[in-house]
């Protein structure tokens, strides 16, 4: 698979030393068995599931399935963890020192080619997708390493103060851990959106249990491995292997103080009820992009490029990834569509730029595209077939990349809406097209989709772009001729808004913000003044008494 070879590389002796699954080796006949981390400990498990081959159905990953009574050792672990955390501004404070140190050698071994190519392997083996694809998720987790080594972990924590109201009175604000913390990560990004939540968690003094998607626990238990190479405490992290319904169980045998997820908003709406709240939520997001009316005087080869990318890279699977394409009719008059269907039709399984759908069936691609075809006007731009000549299992879905043109006015239909604006989490978009006079539609269409993830306005007209970019809350938007949907860098915020609740991820402000709270402590250290006596129990204070 391009420049990742197909045979085993050299191991280094870093990989050697932590690493017990080979990607490169694993299949029905060397199927590997991975352990539950607890308290330290890694440990088997009464009963295992297996996990399949995506690309063809084997069985080749044995996974712990954790009972109700294996699930009380991860109780008892978190139970011990006080509010205060493994370390805050106050206590254990060599423990940011020693993060920024795990990172730095954490950081140092994903530039070793070996160990780089390692995790773009086996983030392969577990959700096919193209070297590119793959090895930028690594990259950016290498970047995200790099940019928290040093003393970058302490100044997370930095704190504030204000001058008191008196001398001796310090106003100091804290960065504050909650404890002992979850992290519910998905599928489609098994290293990066995992791995990111979970180092910020620590950063900010936190003991954290990691939940992964079932079916792709094994790059994090990798992880996990390499950072306690790279001298991450043993007991900091828990790692669970386990269904769903059963790690809900966890809620009711011990507190959880905060729990990060990413996936989908039903099932993020169900934890929000079962923590009473507690959550930090990056879910679904029917994503947009609006092609202003400017451009069609823009490099149209690029916008489909672009466009593509948006909808078919990861196969469509990417919170971010483009759902909703406006398209002015100044575009809609040139040949953008057959662009954008000649570049999708560049995507086969071979280089994986288009690989099965771990989330979606066949059947509901079908009825999706069933429901815009009895539209007046709805039609197939391109795609809306499977995908053929493939051994991928049937409980995972294999469609082509595809485009559904909706007319505008079925938008406008309140029983009809819901469903158009519902993420099809594959290869799937929906277009449609509007003229100047039709914006306001446009507008009153966005400020009804629930969800704010990502959006694009791909307009360098000033006066346009500032109108849609007022009126709309997506908390990540890209603006301008080269406006994208996707691609969640290190480098910038990436998280929705419009809900209390959103998670960011990657940045210093995301992680105060997800991983730590407020905490104020007012020193107050200098005596009385001289001559002081007690007042009268009614009497104000000499502040208050200058106020008036």
């Amino acid at each position: 698979m391009g420049f990742i070879s197909k045979m085993e590389k050299a191991k280094s002796e870093a990989l050697k030393a932590f690493s017990k699954v080979d990607p490169y080796k694993i299949d029905a006949k060397n199927p590997a068995r991975m352990l539950n981390l607890v308290d330290g400990k890694w440990k088997e498990t009464k009963g295992y599931k297996w996990v399949i081959d995506p690309m063809n159905g084997d069985k080749f990953l044995e996974m712990p399935n954790t009972d109700m009574e294996e699930l009380k050792d991860f109780a008892e672990s978190l139970r011990k963890i006080p509010k205060t955390g493994l370390h805050n501004p106050l206590k254990n404070v060599q423990r940011y020192i020693m993060y920024g140190e795990v990172c730095r050698k954490a950081c140092e071994l994903l530039n070793q080619e070996d160990v780089m190519n390692h995790f773009v392997k086996l983030v392969q083996r577990f959700v096919p997708k193209s070297d590119a694809q793959a090895f930028g998720e690594v990259k950016i987790v290498r970047a995200f390493l790099a940019n928290f080594s040093g003393d970058n972990v302490r100044f997370l924590a930095e704190s504030t103060r204000t001058p008191g109201d008196h001398d001796g009175q310090h106003p100091t604000g804290y960065r504050w851990p909650l404890g002992a913390v979850a992290v519910v990560s998905p599928f489609n990004f098994p290293l990066e959106i995992p791995s990111m939540q979970m180092m910020g968690a620590l950063f900010m003094g936190n003991k954290v249990i990691v939940k992964p998607n079932s079916k792709t626990t094994v790059i994090m238990d990798e992880f996990i491995r390499m950072l306690h190479y790279c001298g991450m405490p043993l007991t900091d992290v828990d790692l669970i292997h386990c269904a769903g319904d059963t790690f809900e169980k966890l809620y009711g045998l011990v507190p959880i103080r905060m729990t990060q997820f990413t996936g989908s908003t039903d099932i993020a709406e169900k934890l929000a009820v079962l923590t009473h709240g507690r959550v930090r939520l990056e879910d679904a997001g029917f994503d947009w992009k609006i092609l202003g009316p400017d451009a069609h005087t823009m490099n149209l080869d690029y916008l489909a490029w672009q466009c593509d990318q948006d909808a078919y890279a990861l196969s469509g699977q990417k919170c971010s990834a483009q759902s909703f394409l406006m398209v002015h009719k100044n575009v809609a008059k040139t040949d953008f569509y057959e662009k954008m269907k000649a570049q999708a039709a560049k995507r086969n399984l071979a280089d994986l730029s288009i690989g099965p759908v771990l989330s979606v069936k066949n059947a509901e691609f079908e009825a999706h595209r069933d429901m815009i075809l009895k539209l007046d006007g709805g039609k197939v731009l391109f795609g809306g077939k499977p995908l053929t000549g493939h051994k991928i299992p049937s409980c995972y879905g294999a469609w082509e990349p595809s485009a559904y043109l909706v007319p505008l006015k079925h938008f406008l239909d309140p029983v009809l809406f819901p469903k158009l604006i519902t993420e099809v989490f594959g290869p799937a978009q929906v277009v449609t097209e509007y003229d100047d006079s039709e914006l306001d539609i446009i507008l009153d269409i966005l400020e009804r989709i629930p969800l704010h993830l990502t959006a694009a306005v791909v307009s360098n007209d000033a006066v346009f772009r500032h109108k849609l970019l007022s009126l709309t809350v997506n908390g990540t938007t890209y603006a301008g001729y080269k406006a994208r949907t996707t691609g969640a860098p290190q480098n910038h915020w990436f998280g929705p808004c419009g809900d209390i609740r959103a998670a960011g991820i990657g940045t210093p402000e995301s992680i105060r913000l997800v991983w730590s709270v407020h905490r104020e402590i007012i020193y107050d250290d200098q005596p009385e003044a001289k001559g002081w006596t007690v007042p009268k129990p009614t009497q104000k204070s000499h502040f208050i008494q200058l106020l008036h």
